[in-house]
């Protein structure tokens, strides 16, 4: 009996193969960090590699230093960024991410659950396990919610794409790296030095 009642404890909320809504998400107690994107449940297999956390630690400082006398926002995960489509009950809502790091510059999107609605800027930072994640479904989501601007870096390779929505489709910038300058246009006087952000990266 009571090795029955433990398996019902760590018993998963979701099913991998489910569709769930943020409903959903706000009732499970687990201690992994998931997504949901489009209804779909997403796990994060593993911990970030010391690499990422170190560039997204950079990134993250210069923004915050930036945007402290400004009026938006910069979070790093785990923030909640909820995607409504329908509206933004609670049971509606099948999208919420939790990007590395987000810029929210309109405050009425921000609550005290995270941020409703498309950041200005959204940074991913590619790991193990996660590309496909990263390069399709939430590439998808982010230009069909209408996110202005979506930097994907890969840190193995030191490299910064930024993905600009125009007329609702994203068009991606050449590949920027060391010694490469990139200017925000989502974040209006951000520009950021790749060659801090990649200086003695050791994989």
């Amino acid at each position: 009996m009571e090795e029955e009642e433990l398996k019902n404890k760590v018993k998963e909320p979701f099913a991998e193969n489910g569709r769930y809504t943020y409903a959903d998400y706000l009732t499970w107690q687990i201690d992994e960090m998931v997504e949901l994107i489009k209804g779909k449940v997403f796990r994060q297999v593993a911990a970030p590699r010391r690499i990422h956390q170190e560039i997204s630690g950079k990134i993250f400082n210069r923004l915050y230093n930036f945007l402290e006398v400004k009026k938006c926002m910069v979070y790093s995960a785990p923030f909640d960024v909820r995607l409504p489509v329908k509206s933004k009950k609670h049971e509606d809502i099948d999208t919420v991410v939790q990007p590395d790091i987000c810029v929210i510059c309109d405050p009425e999107k921000l609550d005290e659950l995270g941020c409703i609605g498309a950041p200005d800027l959204i940074v991913e930072i590619l790991s193990p396990g996660n590309n496909k994640k990263e390069l399709h479904n939430k590439y998808e989501v982010y230009e069909e919610s209408g996110v202005k601007e979506y930097w994907i870096i890969h840190p193995n390779e030191c490299t910064l794409i930024v993905n600009s929505l125009v007329n609702g489709k994203y068009q991606a910038s050449k590949v920027f790296t060391h010694g490469d300058n990139v200017a925000s246009q989502a974040v209006e006087g951000f520009v950021l030095d790749l060659e801090e952000v990649f200086q003695d990266m050791i994989l």
